[in-house]
């Protein structure tokens, strides 16, 4: 007997780990775990912003605790594993959101495409790729122990060329390669016990990408303009909008989906600019 659809999708009392939790989309991720009944555990390097997510997912009835980590510290997060499992006793799942670009890390017009700043790219390059490989390698061995789901955060600049953001790139790329690789292990070892897939956003503002898009008073840049053209829907994102692929990738309905990418971009990637 197929379950009932709401039961599908529903993660009534799961623990779910997000990491970069205080950002903009972090913020949409925790509401809509919230919403779909989750407990959460926020991840994040903003105290202010964590324990206003928090606050946010209390003052409707549900359940979160933050703890202040980063994703590139392994004792950090060795250290919220051990918290997390003394609060709630396992982890059903984990949101690998942390990660955006690096101001330094962006190629300005004109440069000189042969003098890149180097540690900069290296400095996105981790912070997305290896700021998804750590928490997994955490958090995931716990999830494993009962089964459950990883979602990663792609991108569709790993899909086409962007251009000035070449470190962000190469890591959204890498995390491609990632989520599809660790895929097949997950199942060598585990079969359908613990899946990994991703999602790839198409262009939300945030503040990492916000004076790349924007001018001061708000209207679009000329590279903002670009990209309303190429998207066929001819708008930006809304953060909430990444929420009905989060949690399809965490509940039940998506039990034999594994190394996949789901596109929400509004069309970005479909269209040729022709």
């Amino acid at each position: 007997m197929v379950k009932e659809v709401e039961s599908l999708f529903s993660l009534k009392n799961k623990v779910v780990v997000v990491t970069g939790a205080t950002g903009v989309l972090g913020e949409a991720f925790v509401n809509g775990l919230c919403a779909a009944g989750a407990v959460i555990v926020v991840i994040g390097r903003n105290e202010d912003a964590a324990k206003q997510r928090v606050a946010d997912v209390t003052n409707v009835g549900g359940k979160a605790i933050y703890i202040i980590a980063d994703v590139l510290d392994e004792q950090n997060l060795l250290n919220a594993n051990e918290i997390i499992i003394k609060e709630f006793g396992r982890i059903d799942a984990l949101v690998n959101a942390a990660g955006g670009n690096v101001a330094e890390a962006v190629i300005q017009p004109g440069s000189d495409i042969f003098d890149l700043n180097i540690p900069a790219l290296k400095q996105a390059f981790d912070l997305n790729l290896f700021g998804t490989i750590l928490p997994t390698q955490i958090f995931g061995k716990e999830i494993a122990k009962n089964g459950g789901s990883i979602v990663n955060i792609s991108s569709v600049s790993a899909n086409q060329a962007i251009t000035r953001v070449l470190g962000y790139s190469l890591a959204k790329t890498s995390i491609d390669c990632y989520t599809k690789w660790m895929s097949v292990e997950l199942a060598n070892r585990y079969q359908d016990k613990i899946r990994i897939n991703s999602i790839v956003p198409g262009f939300f503002i945030t503040n990492q990408n916000r004076a790349l898009l924007t001018n001061a008073d708000g209207s679009l840049t000329a590279r903002g303009q670009a990209i309303i053209y190429k998207t066929p829907f001819k708008r930006f994102g809304a953060p909430e909008e990444l929420i009905g692929a989060l949690v399809y990738l965490l509940s039940d309905a998506s039990k034999f989906v594994n190394g996949a990418n789901i596109k929400v971009d509004g069309g970005f990637t479909a269209f040729s600019g022709v």
